[in-house]
C-alpha cells in the first residue's frame, strides 16, 4: 500500500482514537502496554542496534523506565543498524533529501520522509511507514484543531476552504512534506492547499497571501505575529476563520494580538520530527498529549521523573506507532510539565505545558527608516541550510549589527563566518535591509538555558 495515504488503516485508527480520547486511565493504560509490546518485539526482531540495547528484554514484561534512553547523535551514528528495513540506507536517504523536486514524495514506494532542522544540532532523517501515517492521519483528523481539520479530507465544507501554510518549504521539513503528501494524495486540493516562503520579504509574502486569499492559514507564532503587524497596517486584503500555530511557543500576547487583529480563531498545537502530532488544543485552551501513541517521561538533569505539576529539565519520547525506525525512550530535550486534573472538556487524555523554542524576532532598521522583522525560522534555516553551521547563538546588538557567535574556531570556523556572512546579508536584502553589519564571535560556547537548550536567535534591547 502506499505511504502517500492509506484510507483504510487510517480510517480503523481513527475509530479507536476517538474511543481513546474518552477511555478510562486504566483502558488507556492497558493499549500503551499492548502497542509497547508490539514496539519492543518489533525493535528487537528488525533492529541490530536495538537488538544489541535490548539483550535480554522480554517484551510485555519489561517495564519502560527500566529501558536504556536513547540520543538522536546515538541513533544517527548507528542508522542503518538502526532501521529495521535493510532496504533503507542513510547515504541514499541523504541523496533523496537533497532533491528538492521530491519533497512529500514516497521513498520506495511505502515511506515519507522528512528530515529536521538542527535544532539539537544533530539534523536528522526521519523514515514514517503507512502503519505510522495512518496513526498521524487519525490524530490529525479527530482531535487537532477541534472544529475542523486539515486532514479531514472526506468532509465536504473542506472543499470551500483554502488553506496556506506559510512555513520554511525548501527542505524536506515536516510540515511541508505533509502538505505536499496531502496535494499528491488529493488532487483536488492543488488549487485549495499551497505553500509560501517565510524567506521571502514581508511584502511579497504578504502580496501573495493576498491574491490567494486563505480562509486557513498555518504558520509558526512568530509568522502569525508578522501577519498581525500587517493587518493592523491593513495591508492584509482577506480574513481567514482560523490561524493555526505550531513549531514554537504561543504566547498569550501573540494569541491576543493575531485574534485582534486578524479577527480569527488561532489553534495551537504542539509536534517534532520524532512524532509529527504529540499534542492538540481542546475546546478549553488546554494542551492534551495523545498518549495513546506516544508515550512521554518528564525527566529531570539526572534522568529521573520529574513530579507531576514540576517542570522537567527534558523529555523522554516512545513513538508507539513507528516500527521502521523505533523510537523509545528517545532524548527529545524538550521541557514539559504534566497537569494533574483531567480537563473540563472530557477528554481523558493528559494535560500538558510545552516550553518550545524562545528564539526571538529581530526588528532591524530597513532602508526607508522603516522596521523589518527578521524572522528566527527563518534565519536558523538559513544558517543550518545555506551556510551549513548548527552550533550558534545569533544576537541583536542594535538595528543594524548582528553578533554571530560560533563554538568552533581557527581556518574552519574562519571559512564557516564568511559563508554566514554572505548568506546572512544576501537574506537581509531580500527583506528590504540595508547592509548589515556582522560580528564574529568565534570559539565561544554557546550559553544554554535550564532545559539544556540554547536561545538560538536573541533580540537586541
Amino acid at each position: 500500500m502506499s505511504a502517500v495515504f492509506d484510507a483504510f488503516r487510517a480510517s480503523a485508527v481513527a475509530l479507536d482514537v476517538m474511543a481513546s480520547g474518552v477511555s478510562t486511565a486504566d483502558a488507556l493504560e492497558a493499549r500503551q502496554h499492548e502497542r509497547l509490546r508490539q514496539l519492543l518485539t518489533a525493535a528487537i526482531h528488525g533492529s541490530a542496534f536495538y537488538r544489541s540495547r535490548l539483550h535480554g528484554v522480554t517484551p510485555g514484561v519489561a517495564r519502560l523506565r527500566d529501558l536504556p534512553t536513547v540520543s538522536r547523535r546515538e541513533l544517527i551514528a548507528n542508522f542503518d543498524d538502526w532501521v529495521t528495513d535493510p532496504e533503507l540506507k542513510l547515504a541514499k536517504l541523504q541523496a533523496f533529501t537533497a532533491d528538492r523536486r521530491r519533497i512529500g514524495t514516497p521513498y520506495l514506494g511505502k515511506y515519507v520522509i522528512w528530515e529536521s532542522s538542527g535544532t539539537s544540532n544533530q539534523p536528522c532523517i526521519f523514515v514514517q511507514d503507512t502503519r505510522a501515517m495512518s496513526v498521524y492521519d487519525a490524530l490529525e483528523a479527530v482531535r487537532h484543531g477541534a472544529p475542523r481539520s486539515l486532514q479531514r479530507r472526506f468532509e465536504p465544507m473542506l472543499l470551500a476552504e483554502k488553506t496556506a501554510f506559510v512555513g520554511a518549504i525548501g527542505g524536506h521539513f515536516a510540515s511541508v512534506v505533509s502538505v505536499q503528501r496531502l496535494r499528491l494524495a488529493n488532487p483536488w486540493m492543488a488549487q485549495t492547499l499551497r505553500c509560501f516562503s517565510i524567506m521571502q520579504s514581508t511584502a511579497a509574502l504578504v502580496h501573495e497571501l493576498n491574491a490567494f486569499a486563505p480562509t486557513v492559514i498555518v504558520t509558526y507564532p512568530t509568522a502569525a505575529a508578522l501577519l498581525a503587524d500587517a493587518a493592523s497596517r491593513r495591508q492584509l486584503r482577506f480574513r481567514p476563520k482560523e490561524v493555526w500555530t505550531g513549531g514554537e511557543k504561543l504566547s498569550a500576547g501573540i494569541r491576543s494580538r493575531v485574534e485582534g487583529e486578524v479577527g480569527c480563531v488561532v489553534h495551537n498545537s504542539y509536534g517534532a520530527s520524532e512524532f509529527l502530532t504529540i499534542g492538540w488544543e481542546c475546546s478549553r485552551g488546554q494542551m492534551h498529549a495523545n498518549t495513546d501513541w506516544v508515550i512521554l517521561e518528564p525527566v529531570d538533569e539526572r534522568g529521573q521523573p520529574t513530579p507531576p505539576g514540576q517542570p522537567s529539565y527534558s523529555t523522554l519520547l516512545t513513538n508507539l506507532a513507528n516500527h521502521v525506525q523505533p523510537l523509545i525512550r528517545y532524548d527529545l530535550g524538550d521541557q514539559l510539565i504534566v497537569r494533574h486534573r483531567r480537563c473540563g472538556c472530557g477528554s481523558s487524555l493528559p494535560v500538558i505545558e510545552v516550553d518550545g523554542r524562545h528564539d526571538d524576532p529581530l526588528v532591524m532598521a530597513g532602508r526607508d527608516g522603516q522596521p523589518v522583522t527578521l524572522l528566527p525560522l527563518a534565519l536558523t534555516t538559513i544558517l543550518e541550510d545555506e551556510a551549513g553551521v548548527y552550533e550558534f547563538q545569533l544576537r541583536q546588538r542594535d538595528a543594524r549589527t548582528l553578533v554571530l557567535r560560533l563554538e568552533i574556531e581557527g581556518p574552519e570556523a574562519r571559512i564557516a563566518l564568511a559563508r554566514c556572512r554572505v548568506a546572512l546579508r544576501n537574506y537581509a536584502a531580500a527583506q528590504g535591509l540595508p547592509t548589515i553589519r556582522i560580528v564574529g564571535e568565534l570559539g565561544k560556547p554557546v550559553s544554554k538555558g535550564r532545559s539544556g537548550k540554547a536561545q538560538r536567535i536573541v533580540a537586541g534591547p
